[in-house]
């Protein structure tokens, strides 16, 4: 074996003597079926290291000269990147600031790894040039990700131009967030993950109950934030609109895509600024209130401005089609004035997917507002389909498409 296969040998079984180690310690062993989602990469060209979401990137010379410590903390800080699927729930922050939301993530998942080992017997924060970094400051505890990007906004305004770093009193991050790379994973891919990381974490449960004893510590919070994320649902809406819809047919080269940087390959990112056309259909059922109708039509504006769609056609519903409003590029911005909402009967939204077919309707995507009390949900859609529901808090999940609630995802 040459000197240079030796070497490089060296950070691959490194962390994979050390990721064994967690799996087999009872304090991580709810994460210990995130440990295996992806692949574990190490690169020369890679600083220090990096997660799309799904994959981990570890720079060589960084894995090299971290204690076993430090490298354990890296290790369940890139993984409970993965596990909390930061890099798809709040890829909105992301778009507004970059480097706040890096942050903000790192701030949740800092603090929940002190609170797992706070005496620091199995991980500490790694060092870099001598110095640990890592983003901490426990007036963040109990919040999640979009909390603490609200904090750290209103704090940047505060801040005179130019003024202030990463973190606060000093502090810095260790590691880098390939945004660009999560948003490229295809639909199929997403959703492939999103049953991976379900599956591993219900592992993990079974693993934690087995070494710890069912009930031990708070696992029962930690996997309640896993399986059911909270938040806003307005950020996942425009997510819906961002991913399904938004028109990615032209490349850019002023944001290069960064999976393949690494590589040393610059390929141009897709950008889009504009999606086709839409159905919105908006429950009018006797069930449905004039400020549930008010609602809906404020976020059907909402999305105008997001996605510039091509065109909307807005439909009202109830047992039946009550209204069909048609609005183009030069009237969808009066659209919020000008409809006319009408219904009052039953509440049966498969007559709106019967319509599409009828009409030969041809939307990039479908979204229903609905309070969710709902017989016959229509069994056989054809596009991309979203329901946002309004029903006081009552988690009502449609048994097709997707379901986000506006009192609460």
């Amino acid at each position: 074996m040459s000197i240079q296969t030796a070497h490089k040998d060296t950070a691959e079984r490194k962390l994979k003597r050390v990721k064994i180690a967690l799996m087999r310690n009872p304090k991580f062993a709810l994460w210990s079926g995130i440990l295996m989602v992806g692949d574990t990469i190490v690169d020369d060209n890679v600083p220090t290291a990096c997660t799309d979401g799904r994959d981990e990137i570890y720079g060589r010379k960084f894995v090299e000269e971290q204690t076993d410590k430090g490298l354990a903390y890296v290790i369940l800080h890139e993984c409970l990147h993965k596990a909390f699927r930061h890099l798809s729930i709040w890829r909105g922050l992301f778009k507004q600031n970059a480097q706040l939301a890096n942050m903000a993530c790192d701030y949740v998942i800092n603090l929940m790894l002190e609170e797992i080992d706070p005496e620091h017997k199995f991980i500490e924060q790694p060092t870099m040039d001598g110095k640990t970094v890592g983003l901490l400051d426990k007036k963040y505890a109990g919040m999640n990700s979009k909390q603490v990007f609200d904090l750290l906004k209103k704090e940047q305004k505060k801040k005179p131009e130019g003024g202030g770093g990463e973190g606060g009193e000093g502090q810095q991050s260790f590691d880098e967030h390939d945004w660009e790379g999560a948003e490229s994973l295809t639909k199929e891919e997403v959703k492939e993950l999103e049953r991976e990381i379900e599956q591993a974490v219900r592992q993990g449960q079974m693993q934690h109950e087995r070494l710890n004893g069912k009930g031990a510590g708070n696992m029962g919070r930690e996997l309640d934030d896993l399986l059911n994320p909270k938040i806003d649902w307005k950020d996942a809406l425009r997510e819906f609109i961002q991913q399904t819809c938004a028109n990615k047919d032209t490349s850019s080269w002023r944001r290069p895509n960064r999976r393949f940087l690494y590589q040393n390959i610059y390929m141009p990112s897709l950008i889009g600024e504009q999606c086709g056309r839409l159905v919105i259909g908006i429950d009018t059922s006797g069930s449905i209130r004039q400020e549930e109708i008010t609602r809906f039509l404020s976020e059907v504006a909402g999305i105008v401005d997001l996605v510039h769609p091509e065109g909307i056609d807005l439909i009202y519903w109830d047992h039946k089609i009550a209204g069909h409003e048609e609005y183009d590029m030069n009237t969808l911005q009066s659209l919020t004035t000008s409809t006319k909402p009408c219904g009052g009967g039953g509440t049966s939204p498969a007559c709106v997917m019967d319509y599409i077919e009828e009409k030969h309707l041809e939307p990039v995507a479908v979204l229903m507002f609905t309070d969710g009390y709902i017989g016959d949900w229509g069994d056989n859609w054809k596009h991309p389909l979203l329901w946002v529901t309004q029903n006081g808090g009552s988690r009502i999940e449609a048994p097709n498409g997707r379901t986000i609630n506006m009192d609460g995802v």
